[in-house]
């Protein structure tokens, strides 16, 4: 019997200047979505929220508009899989292009391109990941893009790895 143990995310060592990521999981946009986001983030634009108003915006050609802030968070977090699942910090985010409006009932995808990678001068057993990412919506339109720089241990640090808990009664074992 071979035991997989539970593991996810890459490591400094995994990673290639000039590959990219596609990032497996898309995501479709429900109102209740957008409305909670603008609600804990207490973000009073009426274009995320009131549909007689947003009407009236010659920009969203009278939808609803997804706040912003809420597509930056999305597209990060469909990208952590691939790119930060093992991050211990991330380091910064710069030229955020919001490009195309998001509405709801959108699906969103993302993509990373790696650009740099190089070991910590600072951190033994780290590096620095930096990528361009960006969302896409169904249609294969870009919404969002930015550069995003992370730290992301090397394997032999041993973060990330090993947390699965042994179990006291033994191993699994068929009926």
């Amino acid at each position: 019997m071979t035991v997989h143990a539970a593991q996810l995310g890459r490591f400094l060592e995994d990673f290639v200047v000039g590959d990219v990521y596609q990032h497996p999981f898309g995501r479709t946009i429900s109102e209740a979505d957008s409305t909670w986001f603008t609600l804990l983030t207490c973000n009073t634009n009426q274009n995320h929220f009131n549909a007689d108003l947003a009407r009236s915006n010659p920009i969203t050609g009278g939808r609803i508009i997804v706040n912003s802030g809420f597509t930056v968070a999305l597209v990060l977090g469909l990208s952590v899989i691939d790119t930060s699942q093992n991050a211990v910090a991330n380091l910064g985010w710069t030229d955020i292009k919001l490009v195309h409006p998001v509405y709801v009932g959108d699906t969103v995808y993302a993509e990373s391109l790696i650009t740099n990678k190089r070991e910590s001068g600072s951190r033994p057993g780290m590096g620095i990941i930096t990528m361009v990412t960006r969302g896409l919506n169904q249609d294969g339109v870009d919404l969002v893009t930015w550069t995003r720089s992370v730290m992301v241990p090397q394997r032999s640090s041993g973060i990330g790895q090993n947390y699965f808990p042994q179990a006291t009664s033994g191993p699994l074992t068929a009926p």
